[in-house]
């Protein structure tokens, strides 16, 4: 055998070693991820005909890029929530229109990255949409950001209302205008979704559910949404239109901290 030929021979059982070593920690860790508890559902196995558009899967948020935990573009839920959802949906549908989530479960790694996020005054790549009036200095004190988030507990979600037929939204591309998530309907981000007077995750008062500025078709909007909703056990966030939480909570003290993907639930669906 050559000189060559045996540091040849070497290289690639070296190589096969790193392999070895490498795929073995990565199922290492993917044995090691959390998983969900028996009762958290994906939501279109209680209903499958609300619209997900799950935000934090996307670069179309206040962050700019895909959250930490964020998978499969799916929302998972407790399933008494998902169950009194598919009831909201139900009314809904009668009156010719459907919920759409922009958010459901969250791990407590995405709120870590939220935080980071936060913390990096430097970082203001999305601030002409989603925080044009807010200083990046104040959003730790003016509620915008905290290091716990009720959608880890699994009972809380972000969602809209949707006239039927239901238009597909245009795509997002990162890099392109913003423009305030407060302005007119016609000249924000396209959102298939009703008007309601800003869009998803708009850091401004105007979000406050019952804003005394927003009325006619608007407030309607939002008091049809919200109505629907709390007759069925729901409880919405005062400043945020677009969130709710079902009560009573199945873990109102736990914040849960595994991947939003099909791989987490029980049964995998």
């Amino acid at each position: 055998m050559t000189r060559l030929t045996r540091a040849v021979r070497g290289l690639v059982t070296a190589l096969a070693a790193l392999l070895a070593v490498t795929t073995a920690s990565a199922t290492a860790q993917a044995r090691s991820e959390p998983k969900a508890p028996k009762d958290f559902v994906a939501l279109r196995t209680v209903d499958p005909t609300i619209i997900q558009e799950i935000r934090y899967f996307t670069p179309h948020n206040f962050v700019g890029e895909r959250i930490d935990g964020y998978e499969q573009p799916l929302c998972i839920l407790t399933r008494p929530a998902a169950e009194a959802l598919h009831k909201a949906q139900l009314q809904l549908l009668r009156k010719g229109y459907t919920l759409k989530v922009y958010d459901c479960y969250r791990p407590q790694r995405a709120v870590n990255h939220f935080v980071r996020w936060a913390k990096d005054l430097d970082d203001q790549a999305m601030k002409g949409e989603f925080y044009p009036n807010v200083d990046k200095t104040r959003l730790f004190a003016d509620g915008y950001i905290a290091e716990k988030s009720g959608h880890s507990r699994g009972s809380t979600m972000d969602l809209t209302i949707v006239k039927l037929p239901a238009r597909p939204t245009r795509p997002y591309h990162p890099g392109q205008p913003l423009v305030p998530c407060y302005a007119p309907k016609n000249e924000r981000f396209p959102d298939n979704s009703v008007d309601m007077g800003t869009g998803f995750d708009c850091f401004d008062t105007l979000a406050h559910t019952l804003d005394p500025r927003l009325q006619g078709e608007q407030r309607a909007n939002r008091l049809l949404l919200k109505n629907t909703l709390e007759a069925l056990g729901f409880v919405n966030l005062a400043e945020e239109w677009w969130h709710y939480t079902y009560k009573p909570e199945p873990y109102p003290d736990t914040y849960f901290d595994f991947p939003v993907s099909r791989k987490s639930l029980v049964n995998g669906a």
